[in-house]
């Protein structure tokens, strides 16, 4: 029998042997190649002191790297029961350092499972990998209970997060990542590099975690303000933000902002100086 590097079966074999085709229900594109997964692992640094938190593993070819490269131990969330005899074979394989939770990562809270420090590693399922991003940024009491996110997206939802002032990409996204935290792409990915091949291309997005907003202001009026201003990213600020407030236009200037400014020519500190004028 065939073996890769990691003494395991190839995934072809494995997705070959329990019938595993990927879901569009599921939003799922297997990666199949462990030469990408083990790069995608090391752009999250140094594993061997942290617990990995892994959403919708599939197959396990992401999983199978972060255990090569010395996670000390990776939870893994999958909801599709189907790769679950898959992922076993691997707990079996590294004994002790894998736990497979079958559920829904939006309806789990992982932090019952997890020792910290804490790395979220993953190739996120397209159809809620933003939601859980969201998740990620927003939580009720800041620093998080995560180090770094290192997070496989869609291109067009990568560049959403790293955009800056002035860009189309520029919007709700780039001001949740950015506030808080430091985001780049650190890879990018073909569609052929997927089975199946997903109509477009996707990166590999890494975000560390600052310990305190970079910027002063309450975050849940942050949230709120920037939700506004770009639901009508068109119209001038004095418009977009008229549903906030009867006053917008002095609060505008309040802040140092022309009321005929728009949403996206404003950067993350300007949306704070804004934000503390709402709260």
């Amino acid at each position: 029998m065939t073996v890769s590097a990691d003494g395991l079966p190839p995934l072809r074999d494995v997705i070959s042997k329990y019938g595993l085709r990927a879901q569009k229900s599921l939003g799922q594109n297997f990666l199949l190649d462990l030469n990408l997964t083990g790069k995608i692992a090391r752009q999250a640094g140094d594993l061997s002191n942290c617990d990995v938190l892994e959403i919708g593993p599939g197959p396990g070819g992401l999983t199978r790297a972060l255990l090569d490269e010395g996670a000390r131990r990776v939870v893994a969330i999958e909801r599709d029961e189907r790769c679950l005899p898959a992922l076993a074979e691997i707990a079996d394989h590294y004994t002790g350092r894998l736990k497979v939770i079958s559920a829904d990562a939006l309806a789990l809270n992982p932090n019952d499972h997890l020792n910290g420090p804490i790395k979220i590693v993953a190739n996120l399922p397209y159809n809620i990998g933003t939601e859980l991003l969201v998740r990620w940024l927003t939580p009720t009491i800041w620093p998080p209970y995560w180090d770094s996110l290192t997070l496989m997206f869609q291109r067009e939802v990568a560049m959403r997060i790293v955009a800056q002032p002035g860009s189309k990409a520029y919007g709700r996204l780039s001001i949740l990542a950015q506030w808080r935290s430091d985001a780049k792409i650190v890879m990018d990915l073909p569609p052929q590099a997927f089975t199946p091949a997903p109509k477009v291309s996707s990166a590999v997005v890494h975000i560390t975690k600052c310990d305190k907003p970079k910027f002063d202001c309450n975050a849940k009026t942050l949230e709120r303000v920037v939700a506004a201003a770009f639901n009508q990213r068109r119209k001038m600020l004095r418009a977009s933000l008229k549903s906030l407030a009867s006053d917008v236009e002095d609060r505008l200037h309040a802040a140092g902002i022309e009321p005929t400014e728009r949403a996206e020519q404003l950067s993350v500190q300007q949306f704070c100086m804004l934000s503390k004028q709402f709260e």
